[in-house]
């Protein structure tokens, strides 16, 4: 039996956290990781804020390849998406929707408008997996970029 999911229960369960790992390949080609808040957009993008002069920026700006992981550390989560995707800085009107996106879920996003060198990333899918461990069996669904588009 093929596991199904929809758009609705992927942004909710995207959703349900407000932070994520995001990894990246350093100059060396070596992974770094970062743990950053988060938000999704209807679209399914994650956009995250973060300073031009972190390692993480300077990586996706050269090597625009990110995995994203949400999932939580409190006791009784059985719940993981990881992403793969294509990661950008938006501009103009691209950007202006991500931060009414961002804004609704970081409470200070409007005030980190202000800070000196702050971008938004932009992770849009390739791939993905939920792995749903509360079921029994485990519910694991893959997407992969046809099914991604397709979600309902």
């Amino acid at each position: 039996m093929k596991v199904t999911l929809t758009r609705a229960e992927l942004l909710a369960l995207l959703r349900a956290e407000p932070h994520a790992t995001v990894a990246s390949t350093g100059p060396d080609h070596g992974p770094q990781a970062a743990l950053v808040g988060v938000a999704v957009s209807d679209e399914l993008e994650i956009v995250f804020d973060t300073l031009a002069s972190t390692r993480k920026a300077a990586n996706l700006r050269a090597r625009p390849r990110a995995a994203v992981v949400f999932g939580s550390v409190a006791a009784g989560s059985q719940v993981t998406v990881q992403v793969e995707g294509v990661a950008d800085e938006p501009r103009g009107a691209g950007l202006e929707a991500l931060e009414v996106v961002a804004a609704r879920r970081v409470p200070d996003g409007p005030t980190r408008l202000s800070w000196p060198g702050l971008i938004y990333v932009r992770v849009r899918p390739t791939w993905l997996r939920v792995s749903d461990y509360r079921a029994e069996p485990a519910r694991i669904v893959e997407l992969d970029p046809a099914a991604l588009s397709a979600l309902a």
